[in-house]
């Protein structure tokens, strides 16, 4: 339906993520990946939804002045927020490791914003899953960690692995948000773009 409706536009999604690539296939949608180095820097007073709001419209910085107009490019950002603070992306095992330690026994938010840009017009959507971790065991971390290797996941983990099988209890909102992209704004924001 969608792709009918995006037939005479070019979908680019500035997105490395095969998760995010698997979405835009699962929701056929043919797109155009193309991803641009952007320095992930933001102002320390942003807090919540208003960071990935910033970062996903930063990532489209790059692309703006180049837009033709049966474009849409989409560029996206996930953080995992806990206790007042967002976690990125862990550089190191130990990182992951503390990572997962501070969200063991907790509810922690995903913010996912996802910002929609053509040549003349640039909307944003957010979008806040709240996941809740049993008390994750150190035995459970280190393997986890060891064996999913999960550097290129927000707070150091990936809801549809192992460590999600076994350790998330509870989810309220968007489980697709979590993986890294509230499928059903996209959805209702490319209809409204078509």
């Amino acid at each position: 339906m969608l792709k009918e409706l995006l037939k005479n536009k070019e979908i680019i999604l500035a997105s490395g993520s095969p998760r995010r690539h698997q979405f835009f296939k699962d929701l056929d949608i043919p797109f155009k990946a193309d991803v641009r180095p952007v320095k992930e820097v933001h102002p320390d007073y942003l807090k919540k939804e208003e960071i990935t709001d910033f970062l996903a419209q930063l990532k489209a910085e790059a692309f703006q002045k180049e837009l033709k107009k049966d474009q849409i490019l989409i560029t996206s950002d996930t953080i995992v927020y806990n206790e007042g603070h967002a976690m990125g992306k862990p550089a190191t095992a130990s990182e992951a490791k503390e990572m997962l330690r501070s969200l063991s026994g907790k509810t922690h938010s995903v913010f996912t914003s996802v910002c929609f840009t053509t040549h003349n017009h640039q909307s944003t959507v957010n979008c806040e899953t709240r996941v809740s971790f049993k008390e994750l065991t150190t035995g459970e971390i280190d393997y986890y960690v060891e064996n999913f290797k999960p550097f290129d996941k927000a707070g150091g983990y990936a809801i549809q692995e192992w460590i999600g099988l076994i350790g998330i209890t509870n989810l309220e909102g968007s489980y697709f948000n979590v993986v890294g992209l509230p499928t059903h704004l996209v959805y209702k924001e490319l209809i409204d773009l078509a």
